[in-house]
């Protein structure tokens, strides 16, 4: 297996596999790992350390120092002037053996060219342990997990790249509102397109897998990426429901099995797919050569309902199954609301009047139809 390299055109194997989002997080700034690392790396001696249960990776050892010791920044700095490899705990708890001559399979391909770093790529790829390989010459800290490699970044590159993430999302969240906001106008009309609805969940999408890439920074940065995380969450905010909400609104099979597929495959589609809208209209269920311009859709409410405040999902769900579509929710009247199990009187004033704020929200007088 070919050493695969984690950087930003891969980023996504970051996401793929909470293995990698952990090892991140245990090496991030403000952890008592790092501040360990930090310590070699100033002191320029260099390390090899393991990460794992020491009885599965044993068999690998040649020599060394058991410990069995509490972890400690300074104690691993001191272990570190050995030559051999330091093997911690799975929770970087322990320091467990020091001065470790590790022994992996010589027929493992390696990629590296040094002997630490071509050591720690071979027992990643024959165990499960986490393994760190810090230079002694050049401060670079590279990680290796089943065969995958990244590099750690200074902080202000990662702050930097961050940054920029931030930047692409408001302009995405911008145009997200702006053609949400249109849905929703022209469908409480009963004049949506399939093109709009296209457009939000396009939008969405490329929305949320930048919000992916700064939640990978900001788990990278650890205590420095408190204020990026709490911008990350403003930008974000609701989309990961509306776009449920939108998929069951107008996915041509109204079923789990239909929403978990269509999730499913939506995050497989690569970039170029993604601005396919005949791509996307296939996920729906539709034909992907219609002209989504021309063909109407009629939204179930599923949007339009989460909208309005205190009305239980339950009771939302109901009413979207008694009257199937929101065009003869918005037609039907307060004795006909009142009449579903769950609404009564009073709920079915509220839900007449949420639908009315909704429909006269001052979101649609900001980005009005153009």
């Amino acid at each position: 297996m070919a050493l695969a390299s984690w950087d930003d055109t891969n980023a996504g194997l970051v996401h793929e596999d909470p293995r990698l989002l952990r090892a991140l997080d245990m090496v991030a700034p403000g952890t008592t790992l790092r501040e360990g690392i930090d310590n070699v790396i100033h002191a320029s001696t260099g390390a090899l350390i393991v990460i794992g249960e020491p009885e599965e990776i044993s068999f690998l050892f040649s020599g060394g120092l058991k410990l069995d010791v509490d972890y400690t920044p300074g104690l691993i700095y001191q272990v570190a002037k050995m030559d051999g490899a330091i093997v911690l705990d799975p929770e970087a708890r322990k320091i467990s053996w020091a001065n470790v001559q590790l022994m992996p399979d010589p027929t493992i391909h390696s990629s590296e060219t040094g002997t630490r770093h071509r050591t720690a790529e071979r027992v990643s790829k024959q165990t499960n342990a986490l393994v760190i390989a810090i230079s002694a010459r050049r401060d670079v800290v590279s990680i290796y997990l089943g065969g995958i490699k990244y590099i750690l970044q200074d902080i202000p590159t990662v702050l930097s790249k961050a940054n920029q993430g931030l930047a692409t999302m408001e302009k995405y969240r911008l145009r997200l509102d702006r053609v949400t906001a249109r849905l929703t106008t022209v469908e409480m009309a009963g004049a949506a397109t399939l093109h709009d609805v296209l457009t939000v969940l396009q939008r969405a999408e490329l929305l949320l897998r930048t919000s992916n890439e700064v939640e990978r920074y900001i788990i990278e940065l650890g205590a420095e990426g408190r204020m990026i995380e709490m911008q990350l969450e403003e930008t974000s905010v609701g989309v990961l429901s509306d776009r449920v909400a939108l998929i069951r609104d107008y996915a041509v099979d109204d079923s789990e099995a239909m929403l978990d597929s269509t999730l499913a495959e939506l995050s497989k589609l690569s970039h170029q797919e993604l601005l396919d809208l005949g791509r996307l209209a296939e996920l729906l269920g539709f034909d992907r050569k219609v002209n989504p311009h021309d063909l109407q859709v009629s939204a179930r409410g599923y949007r339009a309902l989460s909208r309005i405040s205190r009305l239980p999902r339950l009771v939302g769900e109901k009413v979207i199954k008694h009257f199937g579509s929101l065009e003869e929710i918005l037609a039907a009247g307060d004795e006909q609301l009142a009449a579903i199990d769950g609404v009564g009187e009073d709920r079915a004033a509220e839900l007449r009047e949420g639908l009315d704020r909704v429909r006269e929200s001052e979101v649609f007088e900001r980005y009005p139809l153009n």
